[in-house]
Order: C-alpha cells, then structure tokens, then sequence
C-alpha cells in the first residue's frame, strides 16, 4: 500500500463533485478519548471546536471538498468512527461514509495538522469565506501552536510517554532519586551520573540527544528517528509536531539545574491539584484511565500547567509548562499508590 493509499484507505480516488467529501482521517472526541492538543479536558476541546460538549461525544472526519478545501465534518455516529479507526489501526480498509443525518455540522479547516493530501485536486486550503453569510462565518480552524513549548506540547508530550511508557520508563533506573509523593507534592527530581551532572530524560525522549522517540499523530503515536515513511499500520497520518522536540533541540532554552533539585514547587501544585481532583471531580477527560499490561492501568490527568502519565502499579510522570521540556519523575513513595488508585476510580474509560 503506498502512502497515499494508505492516507485514504477505503475511500474512492477522485471527488466526483465540490460537496463531495475525500476523507483523508478520522478521531475521536468523547469524554475517554479526544485530541489532547486541544484543551486539558473534554470540554475544552469541544470549545475548541465551538461544539457543545454532550455525553456521547462526536467523530471528527476531516477531508477535502473537490476544490481542495479543508473541511472537517462533525458527525454524532461515535460508534461508526470508532470502527474506522480501529480498521486503520489493524492495517484494514474501511470505507467511512457517515450518513447525512448523523452529521452535526461542517466547520472550516482542520483542527489538527494532516500530513497527507487528496489526489486529483488542489493542495489544502481554506475554504473561501460564504458570501451570503455577511461577514459572520466562522474563522476556518487551524492546529494549535507548538512551534514553542506550552500546554499543547506540554500534553503532547504525555501521551507520548503513555504511549511508549516502556522506552520511557527504561530510561529510569532503580538508583534514580523520585520526587517523593508522600507529602502531596515535594520532588526531587532528577538523578545524577558518574560526572555530577544531572541525567533527565527529556520530552523528546534522549535526555538532550536526538535518538528517543518521536511523537507524529493525532493522539501522539510514535516513530522512530528514521521513520519518514506513512505509518506502518495503515492508519490515516495526521502530522502533529514532535513534543519537545525543539526544546531538546536547543530552540527552547533548558531549564536551570537549580529549579529542578530539592522540592519544586510546580511539582508539590500539581500533586495536591491531582489529589484535589479525588474530593472535587474535575471537567470530564481531565484524568483519563487506559488499558496498561497486567492489571495496572495508565492514568493521564491535566491541570493548569500541569500533565501527569503514570502506571497504577509504578511511577507517575510530570510535565510542568514552566519547564520546558524537562520530565520530572514521581516516586511511588506512601501516597502515590493510593492517587493514582483514587484517580483510577473517578476517571472516564474508553467504551
């Protein structure tokens, strides 16, 4: 399958017509599941979108009219976009044509950056703004920023680390010292190598070299450094900038060693505000729980400037936007085990 075909799998190869809709992807916006990109929360990202926010959720199909412009389609078949991607996923063709009655609404533009195009006609582009609307169309949508580090890259950069929290955690060792969790916040974390200098793994996953993992999809699946190529799996590419990357890189000034040794106070804020979320359920998808190997689960929660990955069963991940880039790590200590299992139980789950 090449590339291109891959991009549009199960869809036909020409528009027949400018309302005609050539479906390059698909994803998911529900409570369990929704671009973090777009907020700390369901809600968020649905205002992102300038949708209301209900409790079944929407699929998000995004495509090309037969002008070539942008266009994501707004159904409320959850079900029929979750099938899809998961044919994607497995390597499969599915032909997803929602019905007209179950679409909400067509907005301009793509909220997410996709890495392909429709064969056989323009490049993507904005569609042009409706006359007869006198000025009070939307504005067409647009990914969210992450040339520099904040809460997009921030989040990004989490659920890369729940995606391939093997490699991230292999990163750690048993001599590494945790930020301990048994005061609801305090940490201290980095660890130190034969030379005295700290040795912390990164957003970009190679503590400050180029060779860790690399996030480039809608819901942050990785590649490797070598990996140009469309997606192995067959799924439909979305091209979301590498989380942290550039900062790694050098375009984001790291953060000072000092900051980061002892107890950071961005680290003592976030735990208390995860443990706060146990008594005060917070916005729906602000801490979602996932499948993990064993009978642990994977936790991700988000908060104003904050986003935590962990495992029910091991350590917990932190991500602060006042450190760019860095990766702070949270021992299991006394309190960890019983937050996350806390978390676990309030969180929203995939159906």
């Amino acid at each position: 399958m090449t590339e291109e075909e891959g991009a549009v799998a199960g869809t036909d190869n020409t528009v027949a017509d400018d309302d005609a809709l050539y479906v390059l992807t698909a994803v998911l916006l529900t409570p369990a599941q929704f671009p973090s990109v777009l907020g700390d929360d369901y809600p968020a990202a649905c205002t992102a979108l300038r949708l209301e926010p209900c409790a079944e959720g929407y699929g998000l199909v995004l495509g090309q009219d037969g002008d070539g412009a942008r266009w994501t389609v707004v159904v409320d078949d959850v079900s029929l976009v979750a099938v899809a991607i998961a044919s994607w996923d497995c390597g499969m063709e599915y032909d997803l044509s929602p019905d007209d009655r179950s679409v909400v609404c067509a907005l301009p533009g793509w909220p997410l950056a996709v890495a392909v195009a429709a064969p056989g006609v323009s490049a993507p582009h904005d569609p042009e703004p409706d006359p007869e609307a006198d000025g009070e169309d939307f504005a067409p949508l647009c990914p969210p920023d992450t040339d520099m580090w904040g809460p997009a890259q921030r989040r990004l950069g989490a659920d890369a680390i729940a995606l391939q929290w093997a490699v991230w955690r292999e990163q750690i060792d048993d001599e590494t010292a945790f930020a301990p969790a048994g005061d609801k916040g305090g940490a201290d974390s980095r660890a130190e190598d034969s030379d005295g200098k700290p040795d912390r793994p990164r957003a970009d996953g190679s503590d400050g070299e180029p060779d860790g993992p690399q996030t480039d999809g809608p819901d942050g699946k990785t590649a490797g450094p070598d990996d140009d190529g469309p997606q192995a799996d067959g799924r439909p590419e979305v091209d979301v900038p590498r989380a942290g990357a550039e900062a790694a890189a050098g375009t984001v000034p790291p953060a000072d060693d000092a900051a980061l040794s002892g107890t950071h106070p961005g680290v003592r804020r976030a735990l208390a505000e995860a443990h706060a979320y146990v008594d005060a359920p917070p916005p729906p998808g602000r801490v979602r729980s996932s499948f993990a190997p064993g009978d642990a689960r994977m936790i991700r929660a988000d908060g104003p400037g904050w986003s935590m990955v962990a495992r029910t069963d091991d350590i917990a991940f932190l991500l602060l936007d006042e450190l760019p880039g860095e990766i702070l790590t949270v021992g299991r200590g006394t309190e960890l085990p019983g937050l996350l299992r806390a978390l676990d139980a309030m969180a929203v789950r995939p159906s």
